[in-house]
């Protein structure tokens, strides 16, 4: 099996844009500029027809009824998790289909780090992680004893090899770390540091929610123990995810939530649970969301991830270039290899008051410490705007924004 092995045609990313009827709308009385992909994703068409088909004429449980809508339903939902499972190189029955990264991740701290580790044993992660790769692990440490250690972040945003190495001691038995950082846009050496943690006997797990919207994903290949990923940055619907995990790791996990789809028999006596994924399934899912997430790939595959990323890069390197003509920006951090996402402060002016100006123009960005507390320290800020791009955006939003923070930089001045 190999992930995108077809490659199609460089797409007409005007004719792509015009698939996503959101960016048609405008805000304030202006035509709307979206540059926060790294919070949400939006919908193309597609994805959007494919759910609101499923509760038009197919709306039924999974897995609990033998009539006709039932068995559509559970077709369509399982269709959806092989194609998911196609898309990041993986065998469909080692994904396990979650609300988000939140949710997976939580998954593996409870299933199992809980009952693995103890005094002494050390949880490690970076810098650079978002607050749901950080707190599970501080909620697992505060119930065995563990340690929660953290690799620090260069002034460029990335993490240097040596010290990750250096890290990996004895004592750490899982090391958990992003694939790519939703603040500063850092792309890290995934296959690098899983080989390191593997030789040393440490599993690994990735969060990939800002890697597989904007880049080629083979989970296959990275060496990891454990992926996270979430759908609706992926242009699927909200509520959506996904946990990959080693086959031995899923097999000698204990079930995290319990109750209807995750069991072969219960009685009061004993319950057995069903093989995994389902065993991590419990309760009717988001079988909408899923089937929608599963049309977001197909979409994603339909333009080829190695387009999305070049089309992205190219997007970067503009608003990059367009930003250094404006006095008084700082852009936190210059990754070597970075994804489409730029944060950014304004000299005199919070980042809130900076988003809200903006929004006026038309242009959404985030601001606020992006759910990163300890990146943000790392760079002596409380907070940043943070602008994120897709392959759906335009080189003349681009500018749009770029002029957009001309004009606040000179009512701020």
């Amino acid at each position: 099996m190999s992930a995108h092995a077809d490659i199609p045609a460089v797409p007409d990313w005007a004719a792509v844009r015009a698939d996503f009827p959101l960016l048609e709308r405008q805000v304030h009385g202006k035509p709307l500029v979206y540059l926060d992909s790294a919070n949400t994703g939006q919908k193309p068409r597609s994805v959007i027809e494919t759910v609101d088909a499923f509760y038009r004429r197919h709306n039924a449980n999974v897995s609990r009824a033998v009539h006709a809508l039932g068995s559509e339903a559970t077709e369509a939902y399982e269709a959806a998790r092989a194609r998911l499972a196609a898309f990041v190189n993986v065998q469909a029955d080692d994904l396990v289909l979650t609300s988000g990264t939140t949710m997976a991740i939580n998954l593996v701290a409870y299933a199992w780090a809980l009952p693995r580790l103890g005094p002494g044993d050390t949880i490690l992660t970076t810098r650079m992680e978002h607050h749901a790769n950080i707190v599970p692990w501080q909620l697992v440490a505060e119930r065995t004893g563990a340690t929660v250690r953290a690799v620090d972040v260069t002034d460029t945003g990335e993490l240097d090899g040596d010290a990750v190495r250096a890290a990996l001691t004895p004592d750490v038995k899982l090391f958990a770390f992003t694939h790519v950082s939703n603040v500063l846009g850092t792309v890290n050496p995934v296959r690098e540091f899983c080989r390191e943690a593997r030789r040393r006997g440490i599993a690994t797990l990735v969060d990939g929610s800002q890697a597989l919207p904007h880049r080629q994903v083979d989970i296959a290949a990275l060496g990891c123990d454990f992926y996270a990923f979430t759908g609706h940055k992926m242009c699927g619907p909200t509520g959506t995810g996904a946990l990959w995990a080693r086959r031995e790791h899923l097999q000698a996990m204990p079930p995290f939530l319990g109750g209807g789809e995750m069991i072969r028999e219960v009685s009061f006596e004993r319950t057995v649970y069903n093989d995994p994924p389902h065993k991590f399934e419990a309760g009717t899912p988001n079988i909408a969301g899923h089937i929608g997430l599963g049309a977001a790939v197909d979409y994603l595959s339909s333009l080829g991830m190695a387009h999305v990323e070049a089309r992205e890069a190219e997007l970067r390197a503009h608003a990059l270039d367009a930003l250094r003509g404006i006095e008084g920006i700082r852009v936190l951090g210059a990754p070597r290899e970075a994804a489409a996402v730029i944060s950014f402060l304004v000299e005199g002016a919070h980042a809130h008051d900076l988003a809200t100006l903006l929004d006026l123009e038309g242009i959404a960005v985030r601001s606020g410490h992006h759910c990163a507390h300890p990146l943000m320290a790392c760079f002596g800020v409380a907070a940043t705007c943070r602008m994120s791009m897709a392959f759906y955006n335009t080189h003349a939003e681009v500018d749009a924004f770029v002029a957009a923070l001309a004009k606040v930089r000179r009512l701020l001045a």
